[in-house]
């Protein structure tokens, strides 16, 4: 048998940030991923402290970006790369009500540092009244992320390349196939379903779909082009536009109705041709209150959750990672605000 500080079962950002906190602490682990696309891994990987549509924030904003910018800092020394990408935001305005809106916020002390007031002219689309830029915003490289954690996991042998199967789990005697081990982490997104002992926690599917097209005509690569959906460069000449939002069509094939609604959406300020080159979706694992769902079973105390990330994946699996962390081996309480206890 092998003995290990934790297990981690999962392949997002939830299980990635969490088993950076382990490395950070010098805890031993092995992660269980079958190597599949999860809806972290297709994601676009934006890095925003801000809900363009109302043009307000969220809580913890600025700690979030913080604690991101130090932690893609720490995982570069073991991986060589930051995959910070400085793409800053331009939300294009729809009317001059918009512009008045955004600098009236601006003005807001929890707006103010997100805000910027310079509004940018954006060459090639339709942006008739201009763009705001949100400061602090970047994309992560998602693809350089994900392909370089665990191919470091797999060269220090943490990376376990199979599905976790429930049944051969012995909690009693802290014990899975020929490990044992002092704590479980399940990051396991919308597959916590099937999981005889979290599958009452209140995450629900909300399905993404996004294209990764050709432009017949070049767009600014140093920026992120929000509209109704984002724009940007991703590689191969390809770009992305992405991503939908749906509670309803969970089947698990493409919706073409969600491709329809992001062709009509780019054509409405990409005035020309374009070209479809890929079409992918994920299950967005999120919860009414828009707050992770965090804790250790109520029964087995070596038993943790680490689920609900919803569209700001990166953002909440990085920070509330550390809370995990220092909960489970600092004793120090999670917010009750991501508890899991807080639906009981």
């Amino acid at each position: 048998m092998e003995n290990v500080d934790y297990i981690i079962v999962g392949d997002g950002y939830a299980a990635l940030f969490f088993a950076h906190q382990l490395i950070k602490n010098e805890k031993s682990f092995v992660i269980f991923s079958e190597g599949r696309k999860s809806a972290s891994q297709v994601s676009a990987g934006i890095i925003n402290p801000v809900v363009l549509k109302k043009f307000t924030t969220f809580w913890k904003a600025q700690e979030q970006i913080d604690h991101l910018k130090t932690t893609l800092d720490e995982i570069e020394v073991y991986t060589g790369k930051n995959y910070l990408i400085d793409a800053p935001i331009h939300r294009i305005f729809h009317d001059e009500n918009e512009q008045h809106l955004w600098l009236k916020k601006s003005e807001n002390e929890d707006l103010k540092e997100f805000l910027s007031k310079e509004f940018r002219k954006l060459d090639i689309i339709k942006n008739d009244f201009g763009s705001g830029k949100v400061d602090q915003s970047a994309r992560l490289d998602v693809a350089g992320f994900f392909n370089d954690l665990f191919r470091h996991f797999e060269d220090h042998s943490k990376w376990v390349r199979e599905k976790f199967n429930y049944a051969l789990l012995n909690v009693s005697g802290s014990s899975y196939k020929n490990f044992t081990f002092k704590n479980i982490i399940f990051c396991e997104g919308m597959g916590v379903k099937e999981n005889p002992f979290f599958s009452d926690i209140q995450v629900n599917p909300n399905k993404g779909h996004h294209i990764k097209l050709r432009l017949s005509k070049a767009i600014p690569d140093d920026i992120t082009i929000k509209k109704k959906h984002f724009l940007f460069p991703v590689n191969n000449d390809l770009h992305f536009y992405g991503g939908t939002y749906d509670r309803e069509q969970l089947h698990h094939h493409i919706d073409d109705s969600a491709v329809e609604q992001l062709v009509n959406g780019l054509s409405g300020f990409y005035p020309y041709d374009f070209e479809i080159g890929e079409v992918n979706f994920g299950f967005r694992p999120t919860v009414k209150d828009r707050r992770p769902i965090i804790g250790k079973h109520p029964d087995y105390s070596c038993l943790h959750v680490f689920n609900g990330l919803g569209a700001r994946g990166i953002l909440n699996g990085c920070y509330f990672s550390k809370s995990l962390y220092d909960c489970i081996e600092n004793n120090i309480p999670l917010p009750e605000e991501v508890s899991l206890t807080r639906f009981k």
